[in-house]
C-alpha cells in the first residue's frame, strides 16, 4: 500500500531540506576559514638573490594558496626545491592571518664565463646555475683553467681547494662590505682583486683575514688611482705596503717621443761624424 502523496512529498521536502542547510553549513564554513584565516602579513628571511615579491611568486602559487590552513598543508613536511641559487624555503605558518617564509639560500661563490653564459659555482665548485644575466654581489672570478663546463658538477680544474679560497675571500668583502669587479687568479694560485682602475695584488692566501682587513681601510685611499697596491708579502705584522702607479698614456708617448728623438739626434750625429772624417 503506498503512502500518501502528501506525506511522500513532506519525507521530500524534509531531504531537501537538510540538504540545503548541509549545504549552507558548509558555505558559512568555508566563508569563515576564507575570510578568518586570509593571510595579510608574510615576512620574508634569508633572501638576497631574489625580491620578495619573486619569492612570494614562488610560493603563493594559486588564489587557494593566500588561506594560512591551506599553506599549512601544501607545505606540511615539505621544501620548496630545485630553485637556482635557493636550498630550500620553508614555511611557517606564525598565525592565522601571518606566515614566515624561510628562506635557505646556496653558498654561492663566485661566477665565471663560459661560452656566452655566466656559470655560478658554491663553495665545492659545483655549478648551480647557468645564467644569461649577472647577479650583483657575486664576484666574477677569472684565471681557472677548465676545458668543458657541467651544471650541477664540479668545474674540472686542477685544485679543488681554490674553491675555499674564492669562498673565503668572498665572505670576506662581503664582511667589510666591499664590492670588487673581479677575482683574478695568476697559474700559481696568487689573487688580485681589481676595483675599476686599482688593483690589489695580496698573493696566496696566507693571512687573507688580515690581508683583506687590512685593504678595507686602504681602499678610500685608492680611489681616484689607476696601479697596483702589493701586500704579498705580508705576514701578519706591521708593514709599509707599496702602490706602483700606471704610467699615464700621454706620459708614454712623450717618452717614446723623446726616444725616437734621441735616436734622430744619434743618427744625425753619426752622419756628421762620417762627414768629418771624411774630410
Amino acid at each position: 500500500m503506498k503512502a500518501p502523496a502528501i506525506f511522500r512529498n513532506n519525507k521530500a521536502l524534509r531531504v531537501l531540506l537538510i540538504v540545503v542547510v548541509v549545504m549552507a553549513l558548509l558555505t558559512a564554513a568555508v566563508l569563515y576559514l576564507w575570510y578568518n584565516y586570509s593571510i595579510t602579513s608574510v615576512t620574508i628571511t634569508g633572501n638576497s638573490h631574489y625580491t620578495d615579491e619573486e619569492i612570494k611568486d614562488m610560493v603563493f602559487t594559486g588564489p587557494y594558496s593566500y588561506n594560512s590552513l591551506v599553506l599549512s598543508l601544501m607545505y606540511r613536511d615539505k621544501s620548496i626545491e630545485d630553485i637556482p641559487f635557493i636550498e630550500k624555503m620553508d614555511v611557517e605558518i606564525i598565525n592565522a592571518n601571518s606566515v614566515r617564509i624561510n628562506v635557505y639560500e646556496k653558498a654561492v661563490a663566485g661566477y665565471v664565463e663560459y661560452l656566452g653564459h655566466y656559470m655560478y659555482f658554491d663553495k665545492d665548485g659545483i655549478v648551480v646555475e647557468s645564467s644569461n644575466s649577472i647577479m650583483e654581489g657575486i664576484p666574477f672570478v677569472t684565471g681557472l683553467s677548465f676545458d668543458y663546463v657541467v651544471l650541477h658538477e664540479p668545474l674540472p680544474v686542477k685544485k679543488s681547494s681554490v674553491f675555499l679560497t674564492i669562498l673565503s675571500v668572498t665572505q670576506l668583502l662581503g664582511k667589510y662590505d666591499i664590492q670588487t669587479d673581479r677575482i683574478a687568479f695568476d697559474s700559481e694560485e696568487n689573487i688580485t682583486l681589481y676595483f675599476g682602475n686599482a688593483r690589489v695584488s695580496l698573493g696566496t692566501d696566507d693571512f687573507i683575514d688580515e690581508k683583506i682587513n687590512e685593504m678595507h681601510l686602504l681602499l678610500p685611499k685608492l680611489q681616484g688611482y689607476s696601479g697596483t697596491l702589493h701586500m704579498e708579502n705580508y705576514v701578519g705584522e706591521e708593514v709599509n705596503f707599496s702602490f706602483d702607479k700606471d704610467k699615464d698614456p700621454n706620459e708614454i708617448s712623450e717618452e717614446e717621443n723623446d726616444g725616437e728623438d734621441d735616436e734622430e739626434d744619434g743618427a744625425n750625429g753619426s752622419e756628421n761624424a762620417g762627414d768629418e772624417a771624411g774630410e
